[in-house]
């Protein structure tokens, strides 16, 4: 990369096209085409100059021209001078008309043929010599009514704004040292006033003297001429100085004129490096806009399968839920029925138990019985047995 021009701070950036020309480039295809329209009719200006006098010189071009274009000519100058006829002799009305209409058909035709084939326009444009006229100042304005469309299309509002400002800016320094410039003017004139009125009071002085000494006779010659010695020698100190004043008020002029040069060249230096910065601004902006749609677009498809997967699962997890819903439901009866078995097994096994235990006591009743109706038996039979004795 080159070395850069210092960045100035204050210079606006609307103004840049405006001082540098050749910065000003079509961005767009509306204005393509609007700055297309305002060429060619620059160049049907240029060529509608040249016809006339081509048409004086037809037998000079013709061979450069062709028979189909010098035909067309010769139609075309049969049509002007029959227009003037019919205008000179007050013809009719509908028929000049009719003829009017004819003759701009002839010259749209004519325009076609030299657009198709523009190195014959441009080879006649150098060869034919044209007198200036009234078209030339047109097709001059109409330049610069192209360029100053240029200028508006391509600049904004706010460049325009900024553009103002800055003039107003530079008006305003150029006011001040146009108001200097008269300043020092003005002094100067006081002071080459201020010399001749010092320069006419002498020779008011000198005349008067002369008059004096044509009055006192030839013996004061001696004291007249060492008057107007000394008259002479003051008068020219006096000249001189009042060069010398001239001469450094000019130089401080002719500073301060360099010194304004200076100053817009500066300026201008600036805001190329400005308009530099804004398109490599402008760039980067762009740069990192198109990266940002690119995350934004790549993150955007993260997020849509994540969440066609997260609905996906969801899905899943609301049937889970049906179906866990259904299993507690499950679980719960089939809990309550095991508590139901289990109860009535508790009370069977319960009642078993009171059946044991009754069992038992009938059992130890009835065995206590039995050994209590043996051991009576017995002591029965041992008492008969005694008594038997």
């Amino acid at each position: 990369k080159g070395m850069a021009i210092p960045r100035k701070a204050g210079i606006p950036l609307g103004v840049m096209k405006v001082l540098d020309p050749r910065q000003l480039k079509p961005d767009s295809m509306e204005t393509e085409r609007i700055l297309t329209v305002l060429d060619e009719t620059i160049v049907k200006l240029e060529i509608t100059r040249l016809i006339l006098p081509i048409t004086g010189s037809l037998e000079r071009y013709a061979r450069m021209l062709g028979p189909e274009i010098t035909g067309r000519l010769l139609e075309n100058q049969k049509l002007s001078m029959k227009l003037q006829h019919l205008l000179t002799s007050s013809g009719d009305e509908k028929s000049i008309r009719a003829l009017e209409q004819h003759l701009k058909c002839s010259l749209r035709n004519i325009l076609r043929l030299f657009l198709a084939n523009p190195l014959l326009y441009h080879g006649l444009k150098y060869q034919v010599r044209v007198r200036e006229s009234p078209a030339d100042v047109f097709i001059k304005a109409f330049m610069e009514f192209r360029n100053f469309t240029l200028e508006r299309l391509l600049t904004s509002p706010d460049e325009e704004k900024e553009k103002i400002q800055f003039m107003k800016d530079i008006s305003l320094r150029v006011e001040k040292n146009v108001a200097r410039i008269s300043a020092l003017q003005e002094e100067l004139a006081g002071v080459i006033q201020t010399r001749d009125e010092e320069v006419n009071m002498k020779d008011k002085m000198i005349k008067n003297l002369k008059t004096s000494m044509e009055d006192l006779a030839k013996g004061c010659k001696v004291d007249i001429q060492q008057i107007m010695k000394e008259g002479e020698k003051q008068q020219k100190e006096d000249e001189k100085a009042s060069q010398d004043r001239c001469a450094r008020l000019q130089l401080d002029i002719q500073r301060l004129g360099t010194k304004f040069n200076a100053l817009v060249l500066e300026h201008r230096a600036s805001e190329l490096v400005l308009r530099k910065e804004k398109c490599k601004t402008e760039k980067e902006i762009l740069k990192w806009v198109q990266k940002y749609d690119t995350d934004m677009a790549q993150k955007q498809a993260t997020y849509e399968e994540v969440q066609a997967v997260y609905n996906e699962e969801k899905e899943e997890l609301a049937m889970l839920m049906e179906k866990h819903a259904l299993l507690i439901q499950e679980y719960t009866q089939i809990e309550e029925e095991r508590r139901r078995l289990k109860e009535k097994e508790e009370e069977a096994a319960r009642e078993e138990a009171r059946r044991n235990d009754a069992a038992t006591c009938i059992q130890a009743i009835w065995k206590g019985y039995l050994v209590r109706s043996i051991y009576k038996s017995i002591l029965k039979k041992v008492k008969g047995r005694g008594k038997g004795k």
